[in-house]
């Protein structure tokens, strides 16, 4: 009798590595697949770049001959929900094997499937900021193209939301949301909105209550994204780098202040250029 607990044990420690390696290669995938579009879109369309706030209007925020505005929106919201998928993805995929493993505890039926719905809401909320995003960029780089003068302002203005930005970082309001992005973080589950629960409900609630704080969370660092070049592979590498960082490593809110360091000092840096110091 004693044996039976013993190999329902053994059983269930080699079904999760089993899950776990399936989880592991199809986030790789992912993450692979995701930023290999990325690179190919962005060597082949190098004049597309972000805000345009280095100044000249961006072909990313213009509908392109033949092309409608809802086209173009379409298409860059497509663009905009592959690249938040390379970028966040590395840090999301420890919160959602987190979610898998607190489902299997209670027996919960598919909990891989429920896992992976709760990533699709989680995606769905970044692809909504990309529609918000494309529609302020179209509007930025329109009022470029009536008012001359903002162009000449573009370069000092890249260098002011990186400074906000940095500024963001050192804030209790982004340590707060940073802790509900952050997978170690068992203890904040109740101040993010509540320990996950099963159910296909559940887990699209839980991706989007995941979603919400991460949006909030990097609000910063996005802003400085497109302010620099939504399709500037560096900037999003970095951005990227920046964002994993301060979710994985130990003491988030340090790495979140060191983040916050880098850019502000890149803002100085942009401000510095446009006043032709450097």
């Amino acid at each position: 009798m004693a044996q039976r607990p013993i190999a329902e044990q053994v059983s269930q420690r080699s079904s999760e590595r089993s899950a776990g390696r399936a989880f592991l290669g199809v986030s790789a995938l992912l993450f692979a697949a995701s930023a290999a579009l990325i690179v190919m879109w962005s060597s082949a369309a190098p004049g597309m770049r972000g805000m345009a706030m280095s100044g000249g209007a961006s072909m990313l925020w213009m509908p392109m001959p033949g092309q409608t505005w809802l086209g173009m929106a379409t298409s860059f919201t497509a663009m905009w929900s592959v690249m938040m998928v390379a970028m966040m993805l590395p840090s999301l995929a420890p919160m959602l094997w987190r979610y898998r493993l607190s489902l299997d505890a209670t027996g919960t039926r598919h909990p891989g499937g429920l896992s992976a719905l709760a990533g699709l809401a989680y995606f769905f909320l970044w692809a909504a900021l990309g529609v918000i995003a494309f529609a302020l960029g179209a509007l930025f780089t329109t009022a470029q193209m009536r008012v001359p003068a903002l162009a000449q302002l573009a370069p000092a203005a890249t260098g002011l939301v990186m400074l906000a930005a940095g500024a963001l970082q050192f804030s209790a309001w982004k340590s707060r949301h940073l802790a509900c992005c952050r997978p170690a973080a068992r203890e904040a589950y109740g101040a993010c909105g509540g320990a996950p629960a099963p159910g296909v409900r559940a887990a699209l609630r839980h991706g989007l209550r995941l979603g919400r704080h991460c949006v909030l969370c990097c609000a910063g660092l996005t802003a400085s994204l497109l302010a620099v070049g939504v399709m500037d592979v560096r900037a999003m590498t970095l951005v990227g780098i920046g964002i994993t960082a301060e979710r994985l490593l130990p003491g988030g809110a340090r790495v979140a202040r060191v983040v916050g360091l880098v850019a502000i000092g890149a803002g100085v840096f942009f401000i510095a250029r446009a006043a032709g110091l450097g």
